[in-house]
């Protein structure tokens, strides 16, 4: 006798709810992670060297990337800006309209996402590789907390060179709207800076703090608990195209995450 008509449907019933076990057990990791992260941060002793080392290879070390995002970002904020304000004859308010995008929204998200290409992936990429050769294991074997030893250093490190970036970021952005909008579309020097003197206050400058504390902590978090679980990943699993594939996908729900706490994060400040 032939199956059921509803088989089909089961068999998609059963395929919906083995996805939604598998990412609800992957967040269910990534939280323990979190917590396990920050437990061991908090508790003696504390990882100095270990945390400056990686404040250099996460923050120093992208500065030029941040810089030369920052200035180029700014530059074209004054372009599009300045054509959009001289249709309501508005020019003079070029300053404060560069300032506020990159103080509230473009300076934190954009400095987050350069930090992902270039320093979340090759965090995940660091710690994947060390599951895929049981240096992990070999550190348990020893007694040696993997999280204190590696993950606390990279996450604290993650906290402090985040907002750092996002200042450089911030201050390169607004300099490359003076070069472009003073020295290239004929805005008044006084104006711009006076613009935005008058424009910006604190609250401003709070919401870009916020912004990129979270995002330090979020980026690190993710790309350094996707590589510590490589092996449990469902795509992934050992072997060179585990760590290429594990990676892509830490990538990926960095960038994404970063967008969508930016919403959040601005839907509950503003």
């Amino acid at each position: 006798m032939s199956g059921s008509v509803f088989d089909p449907l089961w068999d998609q019933f059963g395929r919906l709810a083995t996805w939604c076990l598998y990412y609800l057990n992957q967040a269910g990791r990534m939280g323990i992670f979190l917590f396990s992260c920050l437990f061991h941060a908090i508790l003696p002793p504390y990882p100095v060297r270990s945390t400056i080392r990686q404040i250099h290879f996460i923050g120093a070390r992208s500065t030029f990337v941040i810089l030369f995002t920052g200035a180029f970002t700014g530059m074209v904020l004054a372009l599009q800006g300045y054509y959009t304000l001289a249709k309501f004859g508005s020019e003079g308010l070029l300053g404060s309209a560069v300032a506020l995008s990159l103080l509230r929204e473009l300076g934190p998200v954009l400095t987050a996402l350069m930090v992902v290409g270039r320093a979340g992936s090759a965090v995940c990429a660091e710690v994947g590789i060390m599951r895929n050769s049981e240096q992990i294991d070999a550190l348990e074997c020893m007694a040696i907390d993997p999280y204190r030893y590696l993950m606390v250093p990279k996450l604290v490190a993650g906290v402090i060179s985040m907002p750092l970036l996002t200042f450089l970021f911030n201050v390169v952005g607004i300099l490359g709207g003076y070069l472009v909008g003073v020295g290239l579309l004929g805005v008044n020097s006084g104006t711009y800076f006076q613009g935005m003197y008058d424009a910006v206050v604190w609250a401003d400058v709070e919401m870009g703090l916020v912004k990129s504390l979270v995002f330090g902590l979020v980026v690190v978090w993710l790309c350094a608990a996707k590589g510590y679980y490589l092996h449990l990943e469902q795509s992934g699993g050992f072997g060179a195209e585990g760590v290429s594939r594990t990676t892509t996908s830490a990538v990926v729900l960095s960038s994404v995450s970063v967008l969508v706490l930016d919403y959040l994060i601005s839907s509950i400040l503003i």
